[in-house]
């Protein structure tokens, strides 16, 4: 009999803001794919991330929950052992849960050795792969400090090696690294990043995903819910052509700054982005050349946290006392 369920392709994006987008008005910025399923769905434009950390917040999306209660509270924090996950629920309902792409999760070793369990068993494996069944796991940033991140993880890297990307890190020669007067210029400095990256387009991190998430939903037995989980635009911001120049500083959006645009958040994006649209493109762009400041405003931004504004007075007390020189600060 054949199965009513719904397979499912679940993607995300590392870091991409929820206003940058040709869907949610942004005057510039051309997401036409991205546009077509925003037509078709459903926007949910009051949602709320649990974390601005990046593991800490896909820990939440994956199992559901808030950060204080999975634990996982900062990136390389281990997600505790036990925690039920999305693959765990489908899988109880009779779907498959695959990855492709990026998780960011640390295993709770520690837990699973207190618990007995191999990290080559099937329960082992799925507990240490935030509950689901890896179809390619790869998190980026490889080769950084002395073992490098997620050093053990690395089918991009066999992949570039495999077209004839040569070194023993071709991801950090080529993906993250441009040229500057005939040397290597990394994508680990920010000065770079309107540099093409030395690799073929049809080479670089998200075509190379998506090739391997079609790869697998081909043949893939249903029903399947499918993570396809992307590097970018996660920083290192280098990219090759011709992404490097598409965009620049003209296309940066003034900020929301007022309480009262914060508490009417979409209304007060609408009408940034009118004040946006209204102004001269052409000034702007001579304006902010190599300048940081952000213009649609006559005045400097001012930037104020709730939890500076609620410093307490022994607080702020004793913070002005380290100030004047009396406390050398940690």
């Amino acid at each position: 009999m054949k199965s009513t369920k719904q397979n499912v392709l679940f993607v995300m994006f590392d870091q991409l803001r929820f206003d940058y987008l040709g869907c949610s008005g942004h005057p510039s910025i051309k997401t036409p794919n991205i546009d077509r399923l925003a037509k078709k769905g459903v926007r949910f434009t009051h949602a709320y991330a649990q974390s601005t950390i990046c593991g800490a917040s896909r820990m939440s999306f994956y199992t559901g929950r808030y950060v204080n209660s999975h634990g996982a509270a900062w990136n390389d924090f281990p997600l505790r052992v036990g925690e039920w996950t999305m693959g765990d629920h489908l899988r109880k309902a009779g779907m498959g849960c695959y990855l492709v792409g990026k998780t960011h999760m640390r295993v709770d070793a520690e837990g699973m050795a207190r618990l007995g369990l191999a990290p080559e068993s099937a329960i082992g494996a799925r507990q240490a792969e935030c509950g689901f069944d890896v179809v390619v796991r790869e998190d980026g940033l490889v080769g950084q400090g002395p073992e490098g991140f997620y050093s053990d993880q690395q089918p991009y890297n066999e992949y570039l090696k495999s077209k004839g990307y040569g070194g023993e890190n071709p991801w950090a020669d080529f993906a993250n690294a441009g040229e500057e007067d005939g040397v290597t210029a990394s994508g680990w400095f920010m000065r770079h990043a309107d540099k093409p990256a030395n690799i073929a387009e049809q080479d670089s991190e998200t075509p190379w995903l998506t090739r391997e998430a079609i790869r697998f939903v081909r043949d893939a037995e249903s029903p399947w819910c499918t993570h396809v989980s992307y590097i970018k635009p996660h920083w290192p911001y280098i990219v090759p052509a011709p992404y490097h120049d598409m965009y620049g500083s003209e296309d940066i959006m003034p900020v929301i700054r007022s309480e009262g645009e914060r508490q009417e958040h979409a209304p007060a994006l609408l009408g940034l982005h009118e004040k946006w649209r209204r102004g001269d493109v052409l000034a702007r762009r001579g304006a902010q050349q190599g300048h940081p400041r952000l213009y649609g405003f006559d005045q400097p931004m001012r930037y104020r946290t709730r939890t500076h504004s609620r410093l307490s007075g022994e607080h702020r007390a004793s913070r002005e006392h380290r100030d004047r020189g009396n406390i050398r600060p940690r």
